[in-house]
């Protein structure tokens, strides 16, 4: 049995970013967070989480699930894989990975694929046998995107702010 190594992987390392983004969402019931990293370098060219666009106040627009389309969250949040590729300040996505904690709807994988990005890491596929994931795998297959569950031996990662 071989012994834990003291620091992390960089899948370890992005996901953990990729989770902690997720946590500046205010939405309820699902915050999901993506990282996009350089795919020689390991260098993070940008980050997102799923939220309103600029401008939208996310104490005026609502978080809900349910009832008619203009009072849920639906058809005003951008996705956390979305967020990130929009954030990169016209850096290049080409070749680079994105992890997110979700795995990615059809509408960001399509953004995912124009973007340039070949792989991404994903954390729950919890809605795999939705037609909406089983869209995003195909498209992601016939476009040469790879794809693949995050794997770690860590049951977490505790972050300290003192000491």
């Amino acid at each position: 049995m071989s012994k834990r190594q003291d620091y992390i992987s960089w899948d370890e390392y992005f996901m953990g970013i990729a989770i902690l983004s997720g946590f500046r969402s205010k939405d309820p019931s699902t915050q999901v967070g993506a990282c996009v990293v350089d795919g020689k370098t390991n260098r993070i060219l940008s980050l997102g989480y799923n939220g309103l666009p600029l401008g939208c106040s996310d104490d005026e627009f609502p978080w809900n699930r349910e009832g008619q389309a203009l009072d849920s969250k639906y058809l005003y949040v951008v996705h956390a894989e979305l967020n990130a590729i929009l954030n990169n300040r016209n850096v290049s996505l080409e070749g680079s990975r994105i992890y997110t904690t979700l795995f990615p709807c059809n509408e960001c994988t399509k953004a995912i694929i124009q973007s340039g990005i070949k792989e991404v890491v994903y954390l729950s596929d919890k809605y795999s046998e939705s037609d909406n994931v089983k869209a995003s795998k195909l498209m992601l297959e016939k476009a040469g995107v790879s794809y693949r569950p995050f794997k770690t031996d860590l049951d977490q990662l505790i972050i300290n702010y003192k000491d």
